[in-house]
Parts: structure tokens; C-alpha cells; sequence
């Protein structure tokens, strides 16, 4: 097993613990009680990004070429209900068909954590929800959390391994 796929299921394993002790009446949440960012300048690069990137998903109708820009080119998406995907043609096309004016993410305030990987970037880990424009806008709020591995080369920040679960 690699290092990698060491990486994103000790992510996926800490997060299982940590959603079980999460209270599911309150939107403010920590992944961890008391994190502080290892590197700030880090943290507010990353989180600038996610900011970025969710902001053109959510406007994704008249801004999928920018969407699509934030994704390397051999990514690698996994997704609890989906299950693998490793074309980032077909997770574009996906986003497009099943996403673009019907649903848009909304963060939940304060739970990003960001984590530096040396020499390859970073690891952004967070929590999430998703309003979907068909259903009942009353409807309880459900979070999923998610690992986003974020790999700093020539091109800028790109996004290479998504972890999404709901």
C-alpha cells in the first residue's frame, strides 16, 4: 500500500471518530477541539482556495471551465455514494449534468484544518454541507465531511485526491 492511500484512510478512520462524537443540533463545529494551523500562511492559502474553487462550483452553469481548472489532471475522487472516479473528464461532466444550477455546497464555518505534506502540498480537511434546489427548502441540513489533497507544483494548486463523504 502506499503512502498515499496510507494517507487518505488514516483521514478517513480519524474522521469516522471524530463524526461520532460531533452533536448534530448545533452548525459550528471543529474537527478538532483545539486545532491551530501548523503553518498560517498555509492554512489561509488553502482555505482561500477551497473559497475559490467551491465558488465556481456553485456558480458552475457560467463558470465550469474555471472548476474544472482547480482539478490535476490524473485526480483521483472518492466518494462514499459514487464510489471511484479517476477521469477528471467525467467528474466535470458529472458536476455539469447532476450539479450546475440544482445544487450548491455551503461550508460550515470554522472546520477547516489544513495540514502540510513536504514536498507534495497539503491535506484540507473540513465539513460541508450541500443544499439541493429540488428539495424542500425547510428540509434539515445533513453534513458530510471531506479530505481534499491539494498538490503544489509548476501549475499552481491542484486539487488531486478528493475524499468526499455524506
Amino acid at each position: 500500500m502506499s503512502q498515499f492511500s496510507k494517507s487518505i484512510l488514516a483521514g478517513l478512520l480519524y474522521l469516522s471518530q471524530v463524526g461520532a462524537v460531533m452533536a448534530q443540533d448545533s452548525m459550528t463545529y471543529r474537527i478538532t477541539e483545539n486545532y491551530v494551523p501548523d503553518d498560517l500562511e498555509l492554512y489561509n492559502t488553502i482555505v482561500k482556495l477551497d473559497q475559490e474553487f467551491f465558488g465556481y462550483y456553485n456558480e458552475c452553469q457560467t463558470q465550469l471551465e474555471k472548476y474544472a481548472d482547480f482539478y490535476a489532471e490524473d485526480l483521483e475522487f472518492y466518494h462514499d455514494q459514487g464510489g471511484l472516479s479517476k477521469s477528471k473528464e467525467e467528474i466535470v461532466q458529472s458536476t455539469q449534468k447532476n450539479i450546475c444550477g440544482k445544487v450548491t455546497r455551503h461550508l460550515v464555518p470554522d472546520s477547516i484544518e489544513v495540514y502540510p505534506i513536504p514536498g507534495f502540498g497539503a491535506v484540507e480537511m473540513g465539513l460541508h454541507y450541500f443544499i439541493n434546489t429540488d428539495n424542500p427548502p425547510d428540509e434539515p441540513r445533513k453534513m458530510g465531511r471531506f479530505i481534499v489533497f491539494w498538490k503544489d507544483g509548476p501549475e499552481g494548486w491542484k486539487i488531486s485526491k478528493v475524499v468526499s463523504l455524506h
